[in-house]
């Protein structure tokens, strides 16, 4: 009797770059960062469905049961189920995200949002991280319709929204667990096919979204002795917190071990503020940004120190370094203080945080999960 290997076959390579030259053409309307750019994940499921429908239940055609779930209109999820012999045994294949990370035309050399076929390079916005495994886990599925192997296991897929943005939550993978959509998967090994590099992959670092909203007072810059100054207040408290930060979680022996290219690092990547005049002091701003974790520290000691760096600046605000002879973080005169906000977005997958923290949260929700994916130079 033939092996499931020999049973599948090959790749069919024309087969699955033409699915993912399609899958490329929507990344333009899949990217996300909210408020500006909302992903239409719907756009990709639609390609996905074109290729599996006509092998399921739904049509006749075909062995595979085709569930499509949504919980926010053009955002949808799909679960791909090929029935095994055995009930209870279960092989699933998770996290095959269908939203991208944003694209400046300008900034390539390509249009990022067609494929490129270059040699034996396929490249755009989105070939390895995620739309290149939602095309090669949908000809996994396809061709196990086709070919009909009988498996002790049922073979599942689940193809998720919005893993790219923390601002939206309850769209992917999160709302899916939460509804207890995903707990047969308990029953067998999960892998989370969301690695995009060009070696195999035994873990990565994990993401904690953060925001630090800093309030001073609004004043005219010719009088800066009347005005807190939130931009230089959030400068000289983020230096504070990055030196703790790295103090309290420094390289882990461990890293070094399992070949991580980089230790837990915690930076900005974004700022903004309500705007206005040039020659204005504003009166707040917000600084954003991640906390790329490796899976050798514990999340919630992590937030919970971060907390603590922040309230320490606040009560001790005096303290903190300013910048020329009138720069101050308190007004005793009019009884005002500088003051830190810091809220966190969840550190779970759907809402920006990839691979290795994934696995850690679903490993404690009763899930055996795995990392596994490919990539490009």
């Amino acid at each position: 009797m033939a092996g499931v290997e020999e049973t599948l076959g090959e790749l069919n390579k024309e087969s699955f770059v033409s699915l993912l030259e399609k899958l490329i053409g929507e990344s333009k309307h899949v990217q996300n960062n909210p408020p500006d750019l909302i992903p239409e994940e719907d756009r990709v499921v639609k390609h996905v469905q074109d290729s599996l429908l006509p092998l399921s239940t739904t049509t006749g055609g075909g062995p595979l049961i085709v569930n499509h779930v949504s919980y926010f209109p053009g955002r949808g999820n799909l679960i791909v189920e090929y029935p095994g012999t055995e009930p209870g045994k279960i092989l699933s294949f998770v996290g095959m995200h269908m939203d991208v990370v944003t694209a400046n035309p300008n900034d390539w050399e390509f249009d990022p949002f067609s494929l490129l076929i270059n040699g034996d390079k396929l490249c755009g916005r989105g070939t390895t991280d995620c739309l290149g495994h939602v095309a090669l886990v949908t000809e996994l599925m396809k061709r196990l319709a086709e070919t009909k192997p009988k498996l002790k296991s049922t073979v599942v897929a689940v193809f998720i929204a919005n893993e790219e943005n923390s601002a939206i939550t309850g769209v992917g993978v999160d709302a899916l667990v939460k509804d207890g959509l995903l707990n047969k998967l308990k029953g067998g090994p999960l892998f989370w096919i969301d690695t995009a590099d060009k070696q195999p992959c035994i873990g990565t670092g994990g993401m904690i979204p953060w925001k630090l909203h800093v309030t001073g007072k609004l004043f005219h810059s010719g009088l800066s002795h009347k005005a807190i100054n939130p931009l230089e207040l959030a400068m000289e408290a983020l230096k504070v917190i990055q030196s703790r930060f790295y103090k309290d979680f420094p390289p882990h022996l461990k890293e070094q071990a399992y070949g991580f290219a980089t230790p837990s690092t915690m930076k900005p990547t974004q700022w903004s503020y309500p705007g206005g005049g040039i020659n204005q002091i504003p009166a707040e701003c917000t600084v954003s940004g991640d906390v790329r974790l490796t899976p050798f520290y514990n999340v919630t000691d992590v937030k919970k120190k971060i907390q603590e760096y922040v309230d320490d600046i606040n009560e001790n605000i005096e303290k903190l370094d300013t910048r020329g002879p009138v720069s101050k973080y308190i007004l005793p005169e009019e009884n005002l203080r500088g003051s830190l906000t810091l809220t966190f977005d969840e550190a779970m997958s759907g809402v920006a945080c990839d691979l290795i923290l994934v696995a850690f949260m679903y490993c404690d929700e009763g899930f055996d999960v795995q990392t596994a994916g490919y990539g490009m130079i």
